[in-house]
Protein backbone atom coordinates (compact mmCIF):
# COMPACT_ATOMS: atom_id res chain seq x y z
CA UNK A 1 0.00 0.00 0.00
CA UNK A 2 1.55 3.32 -0.96
CA UNK A 3 0.20 7.05 -0.55
CA UNK A 4 2.86 9.65 -1.00
CA UNK A 5 1.48 12.88 0.23
CA UNK A 6 1.35 10.72 4.14
CA UNK A 7 4.73 9.04 2.99
CA UNK A 8 2.13 5.35 3.30
CA UNK A 9 4.02 2.59 2.25
CA UNK A 10 3.47 -0.47 4.00
CA UNK A 11 3.92 -3.90 3.20
CA UNK A 12 1.33 -6.86 4.53
CA UNK A 13 1.57 -10.18 4.55
CA UNK A 14 -1.55 -12.25 3.18
CA UNK A 15 -2.89 -14.71 6.11
CA UNK A 16 -3.77 -17.40 3.23
CA UNK A 17 -3.93 -20.15 6.57
CA UNK A 18 -6.36 -18.64 8.42
CA UNK A 19 -8.36 -16.45 5.92
CA UNK A 20 -7.68 -18.50 2.49
CA UNK A 21 -11.32 -17.41 0.81
CA UNK A 22 -10.53 -13.82 1.31
CA UNK A 23 -6.72 -13.77 0.38
CA UNK A 24 -7.61 -15.41 -2.69
CA UNK A 25 -10.30 -12.54 -3.37
CA UNK A 26 -7.60 -9.96 -2.88
CA UNK A 27 -4.64 -11.64 -4.16
CA UNK A 28 -6.96 -11.70 -7.76
CA UNK A 29 -8.23 -8.53 -7.53
CA UNK A 30 -4.74 -7.70 -6.87
CA UNK A 31 -3.56 -9.17 -10.35
CA UNK A 32 -3.10 -5.55 -11.64
CA UNK A 33 -1.98 -2.79 -9.52
CA UNK A 34 -5.12 -0.07 -8.79
CA UNK A 35 -5.75 2.77 -7.05
CA UNK A 36 -8.42 3.21 -4.50
CA UNK A 37 -10.14 6.24 -3.22
CA UNK A 38 -9.30 6.18 0.81
CA UNK A 39 -10.69 8.23 3.97
CA UNK A 40 -9.71 7.97 7.79
CA UNK A 41 -12.95 5.86 8.73
CA UNK A 42 -15.18 8.14 11.47
CA UNK A 43 -16.90 5.19 13.74
CA UNK A 44 -13.81 1.96 13.67
CA UNK A 45 -10.92 4.17 15.38
CA UNK A 46 -7.51 4.45 14.05
CA UNK A 47 -8.52 3.23 10.28
CA UNK A 48 -7.80 4.08 6.91
CA UNK A 49 -11.02 2.85 4.80
CA UNK A 50 -10.45 1.23 1.61
CA UNK A 51 -13.77 0.61 0.12
CA UNK A 52 -13.65 -1.24 -3.25
CA UNK A 53 -15.70 -0.21 -6.04
CA UNK A 54 -18.22 -2.31 -7.46
CA UNK A 55 -16.47 -1.99 -10.83
CA UNK A 56 -13.72 -4.27 -9.20
CA UNK A 57 -15.95 -7.20 -8.11
CA UNK A 58 -17.75 -9.32 -10.62
CA UNK A 59 -21.91 -10.13 -10.38
CA UNK A 60 -21.21 -13.50 -9.06
CA UNK A 61 -18.62 -11.72 -6.28
CA UNK A 62 -21.04 -9.41 -5.31
CA UNK A 63 -23.72 -11.72 -5.09
CA UNK A 64 -22.07 -14.40 -3.26
CA UNK A 65 -19.95 -11.75 -1.03
CA UNK A 66 -17.39 -13.06 1.48
CA UNK A 67 -17.05 -15.80 3.95
CA UNK A 68 -16.11 -14.57 7.12
CA UNK A 69 -12.71 -15.89 8.26
CA UNK A 70 -9.68 -15.11 11.00
CA UNK A 71 -12.81 -12.86 12.19
CA UNK A 72 -12.72 -10.16 14.66
CA UNK A 73 -14.17 -6.84 15.99
CA UNK A 74 -10.97 -5.56 17.48
CA UNK A 75 -8.31 -5.31 15.40
CA UNK A 76 -4.99 -4.44 16.46
CA UNK A 77 -2.15 -2.66 15.22
CA UNK A 78 -1.18 -3.44 11.59
CA UNK A 79 -4.32 -5.70 10.73
CA UNK A 80 -5.69 -5.60 7.57
CA UNK A 81 -9.33 -6.38 7.63
CA UNK A 82 -11.44 -7.20 4.65
CA UNK A 83 -15.33 -6.28 5.93
CA UNK A 84 -18.43 -7.94 3.64
CA UNK A 85 -21.85 -6.15 4.04
CA UNK A 86 -24.63 -7.36 1.52
CA UNK A 87 -27.02 -5.86 -0.62
CA UNK A 88 -29.20 -3.51 1.58
CA UNK A 89 -27.69 -4.17 4.95
CA UNK A 90 -26.40 -0.45 5.45
CA UNK A 91 -29.04 1.91 4.77
CA UNK A 92 -30.97 -0.25 2.23
CA UNK A 93 -28.20 0.75 -0.69
CA UNK A 94 -28.48 -1.86 -3.51
CA UNK A 95 -24.69 -2.53 -4.15
CA UNK A 96 -22.92 -4.71 -1.29
CA UNK A 97 -20.31 -3.33 0.52
CA UNK A 98 -16.64 -4.69 0.14
CA UNK A 99 -14.18 -2.72 2.15
CA UNK A 100 -10.46 -2.53 3.11
CA UNK A 101 -9.36 -1.44 6.33
CA UNK A 102 -5.80 -0.77 7.36
CA UNK A 103 -5.52 -0.65 11.15
CA UNK A 104 -3.12 1.07 12.73
CA UNK A 105 -3.62 1.72 16.43
CA UNK A 106 -5.08 0.64 19.80
CA UNK A 107 -8.40 0.46 20.63
CA UNK A 108 -9.81 0.14 16.77
CA UNK A 109 -13.27 -1.71 16.79
CA UNK A 110 -15.71 -2.39 13.48
CA UNK A 111 -18.62 -1.02 15.46
CA UNK A 112 -20.76 0.86 12.51
CA UNK A 113 -23.62 2.84 12.69
CA UNK A 114 -25.57 -0.13 11.94
CA UNK A 115 -23.92 -2.10 14.81
CA UNK A 116 -21.11 -4.91 15.34
CA UNK A 117 -20.01 -5.95 12.04
CA UNK A 118 -17.15 -8.73 11.98
CA UNK A 119 -14.04 -8.36 9.44
CA UNK A 120 -12.14 -10.93 8.53
CA UNK A 121 -8.42 -10.34 8.93
CA UNK A 122 -6.42 -10.93 5.73
CA UNK A 123 -3.59 -9.27 5.96
CA UNK A 124 -0.68 -7.97 8.26
CA UNK A 125 1.65 -5.29 8.50
CA UNK A 126 4.87 -6.43 10.58
CA UNK A 127 4.75 -5.36 14.17
CA UNK A 128 7.90 -3.50 13.24
CA UNK A 129 6.62 -1.59 10.85
CA UNK A 130 3.57 -0.53 12.69
CA UNK A 131 4.86 2.88 13.86
CA UNK A 132 5.87 4.06 10.68
CA UNK A 133 2.76 3.12 9.44
CA UNK A 134 0.84 4.75 12.25
CA UNK A 135 2.68 8.10 11.33
CA UNK A 136 1.47 7.70 7.79
CA UNK A 137 -2.07 7.01 8.27
CA UNK A 138 -1.89 10.10 11.55
CA UNK A 139 -0.54 12.57 8.26
CA UNK A 140 -3.49 10.89 6.55
CA UNK A 141 -6.28 11.42 8.90
CA UNK A 142 -5.30 15.15 9.10
CA UNK A 143 -5.43 15.90 5.32
CA UNK A 144 -8.28 13.88 4.41
CA UNK A 145 -9.27 12.21 1.69
CA UNK A 146 -6.31 10.35 -0.88
CA UNK A 147 -5.52 7.91 -3.48
CA UNK A 148 -4.25 4.49 -1.79
CA UNK A 149 -2.10 2.43 -4.48
CA UNK A 150 -2.65 -1.14 -3.92
CA UNK A 151 -0.24 -3.69 -5.32
CA UNK A 152 1.13 -7.03 -5.01
CA UNK A 153 4.91 -6.89 -3.58
CA UNK A 154 7.53 -7.39 -5.91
Amino acid sequence: MEEPRSGLAATATLLDGQAPANARFLWSLLETAREVAAIHAMWTGPEISMPLPAAWTGADMRAQGLPLENATVMPQPGDCVLTFLPARLWGGGEMPVFDLGLFYGPHSRLFFPIGWQPGSVVARVAAEAVPETAEACAAIRRSGTCTVRLSRAA
